[in-house]
């Protein structure tokens, strides 16, 4: 895999999106319509130019994305049609060099995230009943 991660601008906001959006439908089939609505206006208004988010490129094509804020993994989505071939695994070992994360909280409507980041060295060590827009998704804090 000859891939390069980055620091993504603004101008990469739709390309992010995008992933956003194939990764999203391909495994959060629990968040409604209206819900996926509300994150995709608010992700690139309210999220995106408060982080830093890095992106997995490979042939100028970008993969992947994560950010990373106070040690918490905040998003780690790689495009469906590339899912499951090793971008993940690259980009969350990047982000943890990088930035020293110990924590994530993940859905728990989404067992594959859950695997992926016990594969990673996670454990549970909380829930939460509503996620951190207070909405209805039971969330599983882990930690390294």
């Amino acid at each position: 895999m000859s891939h390069q991660i980055r620091l993504a601008t603004s101008e990469d906001y739709p390309k992010i999106m995008e992933i956003w959006e194939s990764a999203v439908k391909a495994t959060h089939d629990f968040l409604s319509e209206e819900d996926f609505t509300y994150f995709k206006e608010a992700i690139p208004r309210d999220y995106l130019p408060n982080l830093e988010v890095y992106l997995i490129i490979e042939n100028g094509e970008s993969k992947g994305f994560s950010s990373v804020a106070e040690g918490n993994l905040e998003m780690l989505f790689i495009h469906n049609e590339v899912r499951g071939k090793g971008y993940g695994k690259v980009l969350y070992q990047f982000m943890k060099e990088k930035t020293g994360l110990t924590k994530v909280d993940v859905n728990e409507q989404n067992p594959q995230a859950i695997g992926f980041y016990e594969k990673m060295g996670f454990q549970p060590v909380g829930r939460s009943e509503k996620d951190g827009s207070g909405k209805e998704y039971p969330i599983i804090h882990m930690s390294l």
